[in-house]
């Protein structure tokens, strides 16, 4: 009874140990986990090689001569793809040890996340084509799906998740921008239609075929395989032309506006950390290493990072100057009273 118990006991705990060293290995490397570090970069290997396999094989010329090595490396890429992705749900659970959650909640957190929809999405195609889901339809489609294997990486850069963040954090003011995009292409679409429908029906019979004209002028693209021939049609062209520009700068403001303030809340972030850190005059290794891990966390440059590092000296020092008298150099006991 006592072994049985013994055994079970040391399956407990061997079992969650295993599974914290499979999340620490497939999470993005620190700089002391030598393991994380490498299946990083085997698995960024991997995904571009994936990725250009999948451009090569458009190459008709190409396909035909490596089409049997292309099959066999698209099999190996979604099995390691595959095993990937069920080791991050099944370790997913180490990452809300601490929340309360249970495993089935922080499993279903981490399936509904954006990286691990790329996962699904990155070897999806694999199987409904393997499993001949779509019948005799045209699998080309899927084939091109397989591209967005390319987002995978964005799970190794900072700067690419700082992207995406700023999308998240700003999807109201974008959706806001693009209904006025779509309510301006409307009426730009109607009214090309009303000075053009008689002088070139083919192309401006309908508000349908006005909305590709309309659609190319107001992103100021602007093909010239449909231009207007009348005289309102022209004036009103040129209105909506002059409207186009300020319907992609908003969005791209937008954007850029939000990117700033990513970058504002990033540097704020590693500031107060650096700050902590100086609270005591000296950086030990311990608080190097820490503050070398926000930085690849946050997306900081080097030189960002010196900076902030500099300036948080300087205030230290500073602050150590105005507890000194300036004339005995002795302390001003602050806060003694």
């Amino acid at each position: 009874m006592h072994g049985s118990a013994s055994t079970t006991s040391s399956v407990e705990v061997a079992a969650p140990t295993l599974r914290n060293s499979v999340f620490h290995a497939l999470e993005t490397a620190k700089d002391e986990n030598l393991l994380s570090r490498v299946v990083d970069y085997l698995l960024i290997g991997l995904i571009l090689a994936s990725v250009l396999a999948v451009i090569l094989e458009s190459i008709p010329s190409f396909d035909a001569k490596y089409a049997t090595p292309l099959s066999l490396f698209e099999i190996v890429t979604v099995f390691i793809f595959t095993v990937e992705y069920l080791l991050r749900l099944w370790s997913s659970v180490e990452r809300d040890a601490k929340s309360g959650r249970s495993a089935f909640q922080a499993r279903l957190r981490y399936m509904t996340s954006f990286h691990a929809i790329i996962d699904i999405l990155a070897i999806l195609p694999f199987y409904l084509m393997a499993l001949g889901t779509w019948g005799t339809l045209d699998m080309r489609f899927l084939r091109a799906v397989r591209l967005l294997r390319v987002l995978k990486l964005t799970r190794y850069s900072a700067a690419m998740n700082m992207v995406f963040t700023t999308f998240r954090e700003n999807g109201r003011a974008l959706a806001a921008a693009f209904l006025i995009l779509v309510t301006v292409m409307l009426l730009a679409a109607s009214g090309m239609y009303y000075f053009e429908r008689d002088a070139q029906p083919d192309d401006f019979g309908s508000i349908p075929a006005a909305m590709w004209w309309a659609f190319a002028t107001l992103t100021t693209v602007g093909y010239g395989d449909v231009t207007p021939i009348t005289v309102g049609g022209k004036i009103f062209g040129a209105l909506i032309t002059v409207v186009g520009i300020g319907m992609v700068a908003l969005p791209t403001s937008i954007l850029a506006t939000g990117y700033s303030q990513q970058m504002r809340t990033s540097t704020t972030r590693y500031q107060d950390k650096a700050d902590k850190a100086l609270d005591d005059g000296v950086l030990s290794e311990s608080e190097i290493r820490d503050l070398e891990e926000l930085r690849l966390d946050l997306g900081l440059g080097k030189h960002t990072a010196s900076q902030i590092l500099d300036e948080g000296r300087v205030r230290r020092a500073l602050q150590q100057n105005n507890d000194v008298c300036p004339h005995c150099r002795q302390s001003m006991g602050r806060g003694t009273g």
